[in-house]
């Protein structure tokens, strides 16, 4: 089963940290056709959506606006930015993966250039 209009399908796969602080759980993009994906077809999420071995992402056919936090090989945020739907994304080059949660969210988390996001594994206790 896949994910429904909203958001995931079932319980977080892991949660969004930061300084060991749990923002938000989060979904893990793990394979290519998952990458590819993305958001569309969703109304929004809950939480957020982690793109491993990203650089640039876009809103073409999206349904919401996206905040989008790129994130180097450590997970510091290089660069925040909020998507409109039909847009494209610059590349980050030194980008690894790229974070995306609905428009306002990294400000609620307050998440921003220099910070370091991990994703830790959702505990059974979780589930």
């Amino acid at each position: 089963m896949g994910p429904s209009a909203r958001g995931s399908s079932g319980p977080p796969e892991g949660w969004l940290l930061r300084a060991g602080e749990a923002l938000a759980p989060v979904e893990v993009a793990r394979s290519r056709a998952q990458r590819r994906r993305g958001l569309l077809g969703r109304d929004g999420i809950d939480g957020a959506f982690l793109l491993p071995r990203t650089r640039s992402v876009h809103t073409v056919a999206m349904r919401f606006a996206i905040d989008v936090a790129h994130l180097d090989a450590g997970g510091r945020v290089l660069r925040v930015a909020t998507m409109r739907p039909q847009r494209l994304g610059w590349p980050v080059w030194r980008a690894r993966a790229v974070l995306e949660a609905e428009a306002g969210a990294l400000a609620r988390w307050g998440v921003g250039v220099g910070d370091t996001l991990v994703v830790a594994d959702a505990t059974p206790a979780d589930r």
